[in-house]
């Protein structure tokens, strides 16, 4: 290891990236009321409201023990030689180079979930628990471990073989990369509502009756090309609720959790999916997909430029250049970068999702509902209700449910 410019850089920056997030954190808890928000209090009680803020308060302690735990081991395993360590280990199996480079990023993945195993224990069979969300088994967490693991393996490592070759044999890779890696996700993004996520949960087409017809009543009156919505099958695993968009092309689908059938009558649910279609009819999507090809598209041609260079190498302590462990010290100076433009991403997100209530609010005619599903959903989630706006500002892809409501009926 060299402490050079491009040691004290990154070191610099990831420490200043975890003391931005410490101190947000710190005022996010010193933010939390006692008392409960004006428009809430007819629907959260006292004693309710004070457990969402201890849940907030135990779920910030948790997430600053483990980013505390995260920078130490990447440290230390810096500051002791790892990273070359565990290069000349793998290149003394012999293998070539994209074999080595697979066996390399293998290994760092492979000890980075041993390492998060404990932390991810915890917060679903302790803190989870604790606060009546844990619907998990032992054996469906295992199970999901290893799918998780498979689907990793049977996807990545050949997408990562592809990608470690075209750098080491073609003088424009990173443009080569960047195409593949936009086929990639555009495959992925279509096949995962058919083929992927039903390995993790079932999803049952919605059943005849007064909410099916509904929902097709208002798909029809926003002209938009629903092929199914489905009810997944969340209580396996949470209490919580939710609803998502999965698919693109003529592959739409809409599915809602069974938590969130469970406790919402059909006018909120109908509300909640014309907030779903908003994103839809408001370009949220193709906007979401076309800045993250490009996003994509710079990450490659930073790549590129950094690809075998050997202050970087030396800064931690790798003494011979490889695109293989460029690609992953690549990773590393770019969390910094990352962070900063995760924070972007947040505002437009923002944005975005006060649209797609706006739109809600206007095809169904009835904003109070819309604005009823949202204060019901934080509550059954025990959502933060006076979140610092620092913390917001960094952290929060939707604005917090009383500025939603807000917008929506002025309360």
């Amino acid at each position: 290891m060299q402490i050079n410019p491009w040691f004290i850089a990154i070191a610099v920056g990831l420490f200043v990236v975890w003391k931005i997030d410490f101190f947000a954190t710190l005022l996010n808890m010193k933010s939390l009321d006692p008392e409960v928000p004006a428009g809430f209090s007819g629907l959260i009680d006292q004693e309710k409201y004070e457990l969402s803020q201890d849940y907030t308060r135990t779920k910030a302690v948790y997430g600053i023990g483990e980013s505390i735990f995260d920078l130490v081991v990447l440290f230390a395993f810096w500051w002791l030689g790892g990273f070359g360590w565990l290069d000349n280990w793998v290149r003394e199996f012999g293998f070539g180079p994209i074999v080595t480079g697979l066996i390399f990023i293998s290994a760092l993945m492979v000890g980075q979930q041993l390492l998060a195993l404990p932390f991810n224990l915890y917060e679903t069979f302790v803190i989870e628990e604790k606060f009546g969300f844990n619907k998990t088994t032992i054996g469906t967490y295992a199970l999901d471990l290893v799918k998780g693991l498979a689907l990793g393996a049977i996807l990545g490592l050949p997408l990562l073989a592809s990608i470690l070759w075209l750098f080491e044999n073609l003088s424009m890779a990173w443009l080569w990369g960047w195409i593949l890696m936009t086929v990639f996700s555009l495959f992925l993004a279509y096949v995962a509502p058919t083929w992927i996520m039903p390995l993790f949960n079932k999803f049952e087409p919605l059943g005849e009756g007064e909410l099916k017809d509904e929902i097709t009543a208002m798909a029809a009156k926003c002209d938009f090309p629903l092929k199914e919505v489905s009810i997944m099958d969340g209580s396996k695993r949470s209490a919580k609720s939710n609803a998502f968009f999965t698919g693109f092309g003529e592959n739409k689908r809409i599915a809602l959790f069974d938590t969130l059938v469970e406790k919402h009558t059909t006018d909120e649910l109908v509300g909640v999916l014309a907030h779903e279609i908003g994103h839809f009819k408001k370009k949220h999507i193709v906007k979401g997909m076309i800045s993250g090809i490009i996003a994509s598209g710079v990450v490659f041609f930073l790549i590129g430029l950094m690809m075998n260079n050997r202050g970087l190498h030396e800064a931690f302590g790798v003494a011979e250049t490889s695109v293989y462990v460029s690609l992953v010290l690549f990773m590393i100076l770019m969390q910094p970068v990352q962070h900063v433009l995760s924070v972007v991403e947040n505002v437009f997100s923002r944005k975005h999702e006060f649209e797609a209530d706006a739109y809600a609010a206007e095809v169904t005619g009835k904003p109070e509902v819309m604005a009823d599903a949202l204060k019901k959903l934080s509550k059954d989630n025990l959502s933060n209700l006076t979140p610092h706006p620092f913390y917001v500002f960094l952290n929060y892809s939707h604005p917090p449910v009383p500025e939603r409501v807000e917008a929506l009926v002025g309360e």
